[in-house]
């Protein structure tokens, strides 16, 4: 019943910021766990980052570590992907998941994704 919805995309250039929403309907309260993850064509699925619900704690993959930042708004149930100094290898869609209890290291919900494009 969790429906997740990411907005935000577009296209940039490089040097250019953008932040990414993503608003969870009908979240569980299993709900632990939500992430961002990218995928750009002929590549794999790549884990961008995550915010733990509870505490706010966060993770960011060491690559996007000082670049992207992901945090939440509770109130709108939703999180956010700040993204700053962008650059062309960046360009993918962007998703937005939810893992729910118990833990897995599979996440149990996704978004469609949002297409972020950055120019040179």
């Amino acid at each position: 019943q969790v429906q997740l919805v990411e907005s935000g995309g577009g296209s940039v250039k490089a040097g250019d910021s953008l932040r990414l929403s993503c608003v969870a309907s009908g979240r569980s309260f299993r709900t632990y766990r939500m992430g961002w993850f990218r995928q750009a064509p002929g590549e794999e699925r790549e884990f961008v980052g995550q915010i733990i619900l509870h505490n706010g704690e966060t993770v960011i993959a060491d690559s996007l570590k000082g670049r992207f930042t992901i945090s939440r708004e509770d109130a709108k149930n939703t999180i956010y992907l700040e993204m700053r100094s962008l650059q062309p290898e960046d360009t993918a869609v962007y998703y937005c998941a939810a893992d729910d209890l118990p833990a897995t290291i599979d996440y149990d919900y996704w978004g469609q994704g949002t297409q972020v494009t950055v120019s040179s």
